[in-house]
């Protein structure tokens, strides 16, 4: 088997990345550069899991980071400091059933939202993520609102503490990115590709638009609350502003849209583009918010300069490439053929 045959297989476009990343903890042993890794990752399966959504459906939601919350403080009040028996990698056995319980909240809400479409689908979607920030800010007797909630602390040796919150979320990264590759080759992936294209017709010829558009959304935004999850138990403490944040949203959408929407690694791409400059202007300035005009700024750029995405612009550009080393050139001193030329000399 050739490599450029191997290349094609899922397993080793699945796995070669996935392997690649695994590897980033074990050699990379500094405390702050292992802080960014876990970011990164977390932002990677956050946008390989809205691209499940968005990707194949076209629908542009900017509610997911709701789900991310509604895992947060999910793991917090299941898993939080008074429950010994959740200590050290117990938190990390509530995450598949945050997961499950988060699709099962969606799914009515998902039949709601997934009724509008194109631009006010996206307007429902910020409208539900404010609401779900509200509820944070003033259900104080679940939340603690604005004072904040305390999560479980990991009990985690400081050298390498980072560690198994990466692993976490590289397990929910390749959990997102198997189903968006089993999806594409399967016939949902097929029909949901209709839906995107004219779901009225797709309807027409009996496409279960309405069902599989809220399956979909459901898988979304488990995967998203999981990640929620993950996170709360990293950071140990959880406040409304940072839990349900819609620029949380807004750098998931950027990401995906830099990488390489309806593509199976563009979402980590833009993750390893975006979340590192990210983290470095919330430092420098995030006291001034001069950061926000950033996101303004890299949205711009992407729509002008980068339509498609980094992955498909680049395959493009290959493929361009490798047709024009194929043409062939004709002789020193010799003319081309033109094609009738070309076919007289055939029937001759």
């Amino acid at each position: 088997m050739t490599f450029d045959r191997l290349s094609r297989t899922p397993a080793f476009r699945l796995g070669l990345p996935l392997l690649m990343c695994a590897c980033f903890p074990l050699l990379v042993h500094t405390s702050w550069i292992l802080n960014l890794g876990v970011l990164t990752i977390m932002y990677a399966a956050l946008g390989s899991s809205w691209n499940l959504l968005g990707g194949f459906t076209g629908y542009i939601s900017l509610g997911h980071a709701a789900f991310f919350g509604l895992g947060a403080y999910s793991l917090a009040l299941l898993g939080g400091p008074d429950r010994a028996a959740l200590a050290g990698y117990g938190p990390f056995l509530l995450v598949p059933l945050i997961a499950v319980a988060a699709a099962v909240i969606a799914a009515p809400i998902g039949w709601v939202v997934l009724r509008a479409r194109h631009v006010a689908f996206a307007i429902v979607t910020i409208t539900f993520l404010f609401m779900a920030q509200a509820l944070a800010f003033n259900l104080t007797g679940v939340t603690h609102g604005s004072a904040g909630l305390t999560a479980a602390v990991a009990p985690f040796a400081p050298d390498g503490y980072e560690a198994p919150f990466y692993f976490a979320m590289l397990v929910i990264l390749a959990v997102a990115v198997t189903l968006f590759e089993v999806t594409r080759r399967a016939p949902l992936g097929l029909a949901l590709t209709a839906v995107r294209e004219d779901e009225d017709k797709a309807r027409g010829v009996g496409v279960p638009t309405t069902a599989i558009k809220v399956m979909m959304y459901c898988v979304s935004v488990s995967l998203t609350a999981a990640a929620g999850a993950v996170w709360a138990y990293y950071i140990s403490f959880i406040l409304p502003q940072y839990a349900v944040d819609p620029l949380l949203m807004v750098g998931t959408v950027l990401m995906v849209f830099l990488g390489g929407q309806k593509t199976l690694w563009g979402p980590t791409v833009g993750a390893l583009v975006i979340a590192p400059v990210q983290e470095y202007l919330a430092y420098s300035v995030g006291a001034s918010k001069l950061y926000l005009v950033t996101y303004a700024v890299l949205f711009l750029a992407v729509i002008l300069l980068l339509p498609r995405g980094i992955l498909p612009t680049a395959g493009e550009w290959l493929r361009r490439r490798r047709g024009t080393r194929r043409e062939p050139l004709p002789a020193e001193g010799a003319s081309p053929q033109t094609p009738t030329t070309a076919t007289s000399s055939r029937k001759s």
